[in-house]
């Protein structure tokens, strides 16, 4: 007859055993469930692209040729290369530094137009400086997936906030 130390021992390895069983299916079932939730945005076997991207006016001046950049506006051209919605924008300006011996801040925002607020939302942004006495300041904002109406804005330490004609984004 087994003794009352077997059958707790034997007890124990069978709820030992039950717990073991139950954490694995929990585990299984958890990473399972994390593979499919992660499915869409897995990526695949890292390759090396080599992408040719030319610049093209937003809107074309006559002759086809880009703008320079001018203190006062800013030059919009699209990026070609981008696939479906996502596209690149290079956005352009110059800009003079008062005071060329001090850095100069200035920001960058992409707005989007909301048509249920009829107002121009920030969407994207950016910062940044420089000292020179000016600089033509470029900044590539990506938009993918979003169709709209945009624009973008910058605003130079001390001077008016100047904005871009707006443009639509769509697929």
């Amino acid at each position: 007859m087994p003794t009352r130390s077997a059958a707790v021992l034997a007890s124990g390895t069978a709820n030992a055993a039950k717990l073991f069983v139950a954490a694995l299916a929990f585990t299984s079932a958890y990473v399972g469930l994390t593979a499919y939730s992660n499915a869409g945005t897995a990526t695949g076997p890292a390759r090396t692209v080599t992408l040719a991207a030319r610049e093209l006016p937003v809107t074309a001046p006559a002759g086809g040729h880009t703008v320079p950049a001018r203190t006062g506006e800013i030059t919009m051209s699209v990026l070609t290369g981008g696939a479906g919605c996502a596209k690149s924008y290079a956005a352009r300006s110059l800009v003079v530094n008062p005071d060329p011996d001090q850095p100069l801040s200035y920001d960058w925002k992409l707005a989007r137009w909301s048509p249920a607020a009829k107002a121009w939302r920030p969407y994207l942004s950016d910062s940044a400086g420089f000292a020179a006495p000016e600089q033509t300041v470029e900044w590539r904002p990506h938009i993918s997936g979003n169709p709209g109406w945009y624009r973008v804005e910058l605003t130079v330490e001390g001077a008016k906030t100047i904005r871009s004609d707006r443009f639509q984004v769509s697929c």
